[in-house]
């Protein structure tokens, strides 16, 4: 399904804008997505044109790319991740990107209110497995020192919790208001006093009513 890219590395990276845009439509599979590829793209446009981040500054994997270490499999995933918040100083500003299939699994550390953990499905998840969020998170979350900033647009299903940050604000469009809650249950949840924010496309866990 991809080719196979386990030790190649991004190009260095200059200034303190920095951001990484995943988007997956997992081609030729019977479950593809259509617009994933052009969310990146219209996220790349708007960084660079109207928030100023260097164009060496944001790193774009999509099946699209003619860089193979930039083609979405999970161990290019991986690196990017490391790149991502490799030297992050106070300052910095860091944009996380995710459009793709996003699943969830059953938790075994005990972080999650709901049980279960997110993941992020690579583009050859089918044979090397996808990516929980508990390692997103200690990649890219945990390591944020104070003065650096996080934001993170997590457009999968399950998307909820995708960083595990320790508040959850959900936003009740049609009844016209919000509530927080607290998902405080573990002492790791959170940056190095760094500030992160996620936006997600979805709850964690699917809603039945009756």
């Amino acid at each position: 399904m991809s080719p196979q890219m386990n030790n190649m590395l991004p190009p260095a990276v200059h200034g303190r804008k920095r951001a990484v845009l995943y988007g997956i439509t997992y081609r030729g599979h019977p479950k593809s997505l259509k617009g994933s590829t052009n969310d990146v793209l219209s996220m790349r446009y708007f960084l660079v044109e109207k928030l100023g981040f260097p164009n060496t500054s944001v790193l774009v994997l999509t099946e699209d790319e003619r860089d193979l270490y930039k083609y979405p499999t999970k161990a290019n995933i991986r690196s990017a991740l490391r790149w991502h918040v490799h030297s992050c100083q106070p300052g910095d500003s860091l944009v996380f990107h995710y459009s793709g299939h996003g699943t969830r699994v059953r938790d075994q550390d005990g972080d999650e209110i709901d049980g279960n953990d997110e993941s992020l499905c690579p583009v050859d998840y089918e044979t090397e497995g996808r990516i929980l969020d508990d390692e997103i998170t200690n990649t890219i979350v945990r390591p944020l020192p104070r003065g650096a900033t996080l934001h993170g647009i997590i457009d999968t299903c399950f998307s909820g919790t995708f960083l595990d940050l320790p508040f959850l604000c959900k936003i009740i469009s049609m009844a016209g208001y919000f509530m927080w809650e607290d998902h405080r249950i573990s002492s790791y949840k959170g940056t190095r006093e760094g500030i992160a924010i996620s936006i997600s496309a979805c709850e964690s866990k699917f809603w039945r009513y009756n």
